[in-house]
């Protein structure tokens, strides 16, 4: 496996960000590494599928290609101040009101949703209202029709066909918090609201979808680009989640739980968030999702601190104690998503004493990543109503035994997870193998209308 590790970079308190250019130079040189290492050339490559992390954006020179800034990250907190004011705000509290007042009349959800809005940090769109109202030439562009806004799929797509394609897809979309998954478009409405310029947006497409050709100078030869899915929904479609109850459960740098709804929006009042999983076809499945900021995050900074030298000790140190001594460990770095939702929260260990040990603190902060598994997953059978048919797990931390059995007891309910961990990359190339008349292991089912491979 050919891993480049992109450094996150922070400019200043709450800031994070990522270099443009080295997440490209990364993604090439992970995709020649990968085909070397599969033994085969670049001729034999039938197309590639793109997935990729979600809200993080930045801006470009829609002629030059060059970006006006930084990569922000969805971990970024520059907004979180704007967000808040935004919320308590007298423009807010009479848009939910005239909402719910309209939503009484008509019954349609998608009024319902937008009695129940309420922006957050994490979502694209007061952190691009940042970078519209403090990068100059970003604003000035915009104005005159030059600038380009992407997630990092877009700016991929847009590198690999040396700027003849701004695009995204309904995945990618549906998780900038500007999107109307009920319209399924670009928000005019709260695009309009908030002052951002609906030219800047890239054209959204099905998640299956022909993107065009990767440019003939970066890997020698023109290759079809047939799914770009966000790493969440891409997660969700290599687990084989296709069924209405489905959940899947991604444990990275944050944890990210996912029940597939079908057909139909989810609307939230706790902050589990609509989103379309993808559009093939003619078919839109939707998703709703909660998730908690610092799950790796965590882990990682308890090595950092020498509480141990190698993520794969935590789960044997953690079993080697009967409890945590009464210490209990709050991962937020990144603030408390649902169904706390307050950005402002700290990270912090309570009940430290004397009789403390390495083991103890191990212990306190793996329990903490299950505690907030299970605090999304009441949140998600409270919200949704749905009964939950099956329950997959991926990410590097699923890894941890420690972890996933204390899950599972939470849960009371069997949790599956695979032999490999990584489930986006195998769910892009599953889209992108549709899209091309491919079928795995010579196994199919028919789900709808849609052919899917069977896992």
């Amino acid at each position: 496996m050919i891993v480049i590790q992109v450094v996150p970079l922070y400019p200043e308190v709450g800031h994070v960000e990522m270099d443009p250019e080295a997440i490209w130079e990364g993604f090439i040189t992970v995709v020649k590494g990968a085909v070397q290492d599969a033994g085969v050339h670049m001729r034999q490559i039938e197309a590639l599928g793109i997935s990729t992390q979600r809200g993080t954006f930045t801006t470009w020179d829609r002629r030059t290609g060059i970006p006006f800034h930084n990569f922000i990250s969805w971990q970024d907190q520059r907004a979180a101040d704007l967000v808040k004011s935004w919320n308590r705000s007298c423009t807010m509290t009479a848009i939910q009101g005239v909402m719910k007042v309209l939503y009484f009349f008509t019954r349609q959800k998608r009024l319902l949703a937008a009695s129940r809005l309420v922006f957050s940090p994490q979502h694209v769109t007061f952190r691009l209202v940042w970078a519209l109202t403090h990068y100059k030439q970003v604003r000035q562009e915009a104005t005159k029709g030059n600038c380009c806004f992407g997630t990092i799929d877009t700016w991929l797509l847009f590198k690999l066909t040396k700027g003849q394609v701004h695009a995204t897809d309904y995945s990618n979309a549906s998780a900038t918090g500007i999107f109307d998954a009920f319209q399924m478009c670009w928000s005019g409405f709260l695009s309009s609201m908030v002052t951002i310029p609906l030219s800047i947006f890239p054209k959204v497409e099905n998640t299956s979808y022909d993107f065009g050709y990767t440019d003939p100078s970066i890997f020698g030869l023109p290759i079809p680009i047939m799914s770009v899915i966000a790493d969440q929904q891409a997660a969700m479609f290599g687990e084989c989640c296709f069924d209405v109850g489905d959940v899947k459960i991604t444990m990275g740098t944050g944890t990210f739980m996912d029940i597939n709804t079908g057909n139909t929006p989810h609307t939230s009042s706790a902050g589990l968030y609509p989103l379309v999983g993808w559009k093939i076809g003619s078919e839109v499945v939707y998703l709703a999702e909660g998730n908690a900021a610092d799950t790796g995050t965590a882990i990682k900074w308890a090595q950092e601190l020498e509480l141990f030298s190698d993520v794969q000790e935590t789960s044997d140190m953690a079993y080697s104690v009967s409890d945590s001594d009464g210490v209990c460990f709050v991962p937020s770095f990144n603030g408390l998503q649902a169904p706390l939702n307050d950005p402002k929260a700290c990270a912090s260990l309570m009940g430290l004493k004397p009789s403390t040990t390495k083991s103890h603190l191990v212990r306190a902060i793996l329990e903490s990543v299950a505690f907030r598994n299970k605090q999304l997953y009441d949140t998600t059978l409270r919200e949704t109503h749905i009964p939950i048919t099956k329950i997959r797990v991926d990410g590097g931390v699923s890894s941890n035994n420690f972890v996933m059995q204390l899950t599972a007891d939470l849960f009371g309910r069997k949790v599956s997870r695979p032999h490999h961990y990584e489930m986006s990359c195998l769910g892009a190339a599953f889209v992108a193998g549709l899209g091309v008349g491919m079928q795995t292991h010579t196994h199919t089912f028919t789900h709808s209308h849609i052919t899917y491979p069977l896992c």
